[in-house]
C-alpha cells in the first residue's frame, strides 16, 4: 500500500481521488442520458467533493506531480464542463431545438465547452507542482458548473426562459477566461 503515498505512482491517494471525480462525472452523464436529473446532480456534486479532496491530499502528503495536474484538469473538463453543458441540454433544451433559436443553442454549447477547455489548458500551462495561487484568474470551472446549476434552478421556477439560460451560459463561458480575480479557498 506504499503506492498510495508514493509521489511517482499514478495511483497515489491524490490521483485516486481524481479518478473518483472522473467516475462520478461518468455516472452523472449516465443518469443524464436516462433523464434522472436528481441522480445526475448528486454525482456532479460528488465529483466536486472529490475535486476538493484531491488537491488537499496532494498538498498534505506532497503528492503533487505534473501527471496529477494534467489528470485533475482532464477530470475537471469532464465533471465541470461536459457534465454541466449536458445537464443544461438534457434538462432544459432537449426536444425544443426547432422551437428555440438553433444558432444560439449551437453557439452557447460550443462556446462554453471551448471556453472551459481553454481555461483548463491555460491553468495547466501556468501551474507549478505543489503550489497554489492565492487567486484564480477567471472563474474556475467548478464555479462555472455551479453557476450553470443555479441557472437551471432559476429556470425551474419559471422566472427565466431557455434563451436566458443560453445567454447566461455564454456569459459564464466568457468569465471562465476573463481577468476577474477570485480568491482561492
Amino acid at each position: 500500500m506504499t503506492f498510495l503515498f508514493n509521489k511517482n505512482s499514478h495511483f497515489n491517494l491524490a490521483n485516486l481521488a481524481t479518478f473518483f471525480n472522473i467516475a462520478a462525472g461518468m455516472f452523472a452523464i449516465y443518469f443524464l442520458t436516462h433523464n434522472n436529473f436528481f441522480a445526475s446532480a448528486l454525482f456532479a456534486w460528488l465529483a466536486g467533493a472529490f475535486d476538493i479532496v484531491d488537491g488537499k491530499i496532494a498538498r498534505k502528503y506532497n503528492l503533487s506531480t505534473e501527471f496529477g495536474i494534467q489528470l485533475d484538469s482532464f477530470a475537471d473538463f469532464l465533471s465541470f464542463v461536459i457534465v454541466p453543458t449536458m445537464f443544461i441540454f438534457f434538462a432544459i433544451i432537449d426536444g425544443k431545438e426547432l422551437v428555440l433559436n438553433t444558432p444560439l443553442i449551437i453557439f452557447a454549447f460550443i462556446f462554453y465547452v471551448i471556453s472551459g477547455l481553454r481555461r483548463l489548458i491555460q491553468f495547466n500551462i501556468n501551474a507549478q507542482e505543489g503550489e497554489v495561487e492565492k487567486y484564480f484568474t477567471g472563474v474556475p470551472t467548478p464555479l462555472g458548473a455551479i453557476l450553470l446549476w443555479i441557472s437551471y434552478l432559476v429556470w425551474l421556477t419559471g422566472f427565466i426562459n431557455e434563451e436566458i439560460v443560453l445567454l447566461f451560459m455564454i456569459v459564464v463561458g466568457y468569465l471562465l477566461n476573463s481577468k476577474i480575480k477570485i480568491k482561492h479557498p
